[in-house]
This record gives structure tokens, C-alpha cells and sequence, in this order.
């Protein structure tokens, strides 16, 4: 199965934001993207829910990661959220 990955207008524009000050990483959060819509349980992503949040995050690296909240259970959908480093949620 393959999940869904949504990009709404508010993450897309934080998106655009983030890699306009990292364009480095631009291949590998692509590849956690592919992987992601995979297998979002894939030990690689570190998935994990966010303390006092209803989301959960997934690491691109050590330092930055993605929010995002899932609806695996209803219908296989993954709405991205934000996009930065490990301190923007205090987490």
C-alpha cells in the first residue's frame, strides 16, 4: 500500500520557505517523502507523536524534521504540516 502525501497551500509555502534557506537538502527530503509514502513506520523516520500536539514528526536528518499529522487508520492519508529543525515545537 502507498499512502497519500498532502502538501496543503500553508505547508507548501513554509516548504518553499525552508529550502530556500536549505536547497542542500532538497534530495533528501525527497527521499523521506518516497519513503514516507511507503512505509511511514519505517525506523529510519524516526516517526514519533509531539508532546502536548496532535501531530507527529519524522526527521530529514538529525537536525530538521517535518510535523505531520496521520490518518492511517481512515484513509491512508499523510497531511504534512511544517517543516524545520528539532527546536521550532520546543521538542
Amino acid at each position: 500500500m502507498t499512502f497519500e502525501i498532502i502538501r496543503p497551500d500553508s505547508y507548501a509555502k513554509r516548504e518553499r520557505k525552508f529550502f530556500k534557506k536549505h536547497p542542500e537538502l532538497i534530495k533528501q527530503y525527497i527521499k523521506v517523502l518516497k519513503l514516507l509514502s511507503l512505509d511511514p513506520l519505517h525506523p529510519s523516520l524516526r516517526l514519533h507523536p509531539i508532546k502536548n500536539k496532535y501531530c507527529h514528526s519524522i526527521s530529514i536528518n538529525m537536525q530538521y524534521r517535518v510535523w505531520l499529522t496521520l490518518k492511517l487508520m481512515d484513509d491512508g492519508k499523510l497531511v504534512l504540516i511544517d517543516v524545520g529543525d528539532h527546536a521550532i515545537y520546543g521538542h
